[in-house]
């Protein structure tokens, strides 16, 4: 039986806008901007609130279709719906005011996040342009509304172990931090696995911040013209 699909209005955006609206609620938002999986426990003491009033705020966001959650025997874990999330918290990231740093942790937290940290699946911050900037100077990449790898950056790319095929295209990423852009989509995934397996970037185990090491001053540099911010 045939049944005539009902009209769509507008994109209720209000309904986003109020999920936004409570600060405990961004907080766990942002805590899985890094594309991890985190459990509730977790994600209430980043938001500052006790566990019953986390499990409130993570149940409006499930069903308002922000985040996920899964079973891993007793425990739930909480993760972004997808990486359209995570483009949506950068936009808004990049037109909301800062909020003040009031103790030196604040503001050493702020300084590495603002450094080097992962977008969902990606590198950001002032390495993550700077990366974006040698490829696009030394025409391993082609930009114009996203970054196109070329023969040569292919080529190179390949040298260091970072699978790029000559031809595929990659999002450009507008950082909220520095207001340019960084490389995301699969080439951006690929850039930061390859950092990572090589030793060159390290996970912070509390944060979404990523750490350059001593191989990747060195590296980074020296494989693909990086100048280190």
């Amino acid at each position: 039986m045939y049944v005539e699909a009902q009209p769509a209005g507008d994109a209720d955006l209000a309904s986003v806008g109020a999920l936004l609206a409570e600060p405990a609620r961004t907080k766990v938002l942002l805590a899985l901007s890094d594309g991890r999986a985190l459990p509730a426990s977790m994600l209430a003491a980043e938001a500052g609130v006790t566990p019953s009033t986390a499990s409130h705020h993570l149940a409006r966001l499930v069903d308002g279709g922000l985040i996920s959650v899964a079973a891993r025997g007793r425990h739930r874990y909480y993760a972004l719906a997808g990486a359209d999330v995570a483009e949506l918290l950068e936009a808004v990231a990049r037109v909301a005011p800062a909020r003040p740093v009031t103790s030196l942790r604040e503001g050493t937290r702020a300084h590495a996040l603002r450094y080097a940290r992962r977008c969902y699946d990606h590198l950001a911050g002032r390495l993550g342009v700077a990366v974006a900037d040698a490829l696009e100077r030394q025409r391993y990449v082609v930009t114009d509304a996203a970054f196109t790898v070329s023969d040569l950056g292919a080529a190179r790319l390949s040298d260091v172990g970072i699978p790029a095929r000559a031809g595929e295209t990659a999002r450009a990423c507008r950082d909220w931090t520095e207001q340019r852009s960084h490389v995301a989509a699969p080439l951006g995934r690929a850039l930061l696995t390859s950092f990572l397996e090589h030793g060159w970037l390290e996970r912070d185990a509390k944060t979404r911040a990523l750490h350059l090491t001593s191989a990747g001053e060195s590296a980074l540099p020296a494989e693909l013209g990086v100048p280190l911010p």
